[in-house]
């Protein structure tokens, strides 16, 4: 049986992305200083006891999304953010849209928009003498999300 194997030019290069911040006011930024990210929806699963059987069920009841990355530590964009929490206890939510799309690949574009973000806090000044560059983790929530563009399947998956 000949199984179909993947083309190595397929696989996704990591540094092929693009990623967008837009604020609740409209704003929308290239936010080319991320150059590591990961959201992540983690499905929330409850027990059901289930009378007649010695094992329980599992239902979906909801779900959590979070996001984080690392970027050079060159933009006010989330300190701003934090700053207006600060100042006046209403922490604005946002977007981040992120795409994928390496022209090697044959799986084409995908896109995830993460909508109304939150941040989790984040560095509000630093140095370092000793580093040749500074950079920052920043990581949140987000409430929902999209995905207008899928990766179309490779040769051989169905």
């Amino acid at each position: 049986m000949n199984q179909p194997i993947m083309n190595a030019l397929d696989a996704v290069a990591g540094s092929q992305a693009a990623a967008y911040i837009t604020l609740a006011d409209g704003n929308r930024y290239c936010f080319m200083q991320l150059y590591s990210f990961e959201s992540s929806m983690e499905v929330n699963i409850t027990e059901v006891p289930i009378l007649g059987k010695t094992g329980k069920g599992n239902k979906p009841t909801g779900w959590t999304g979070t996001w984080k990355g690392t970027a050079h530590y060159n933009q006010s964009i989330i300190r701003k953010i934090l700053l207006e929490y600060k100042r006046t206890g209403f922490m604005p939510t946002f977007d981040i849209q992120i795409e994928n799309e390496d022209p090697t690949a044959s799986v084409g574009r995908q896109t995830i928009i993460l909508k109304n973000c939150l941040t989790k806090g984040g560095i509000l000044a630093k140095f370092d003498a000793s580093s040749e560059t500074l950079e920052e983790d920043i990581e949140g929530t987000f409430d929902d999300w999209e995905m207008p563009e899928s990766f179309s399947l490779l040769n051989g998956m169905q």
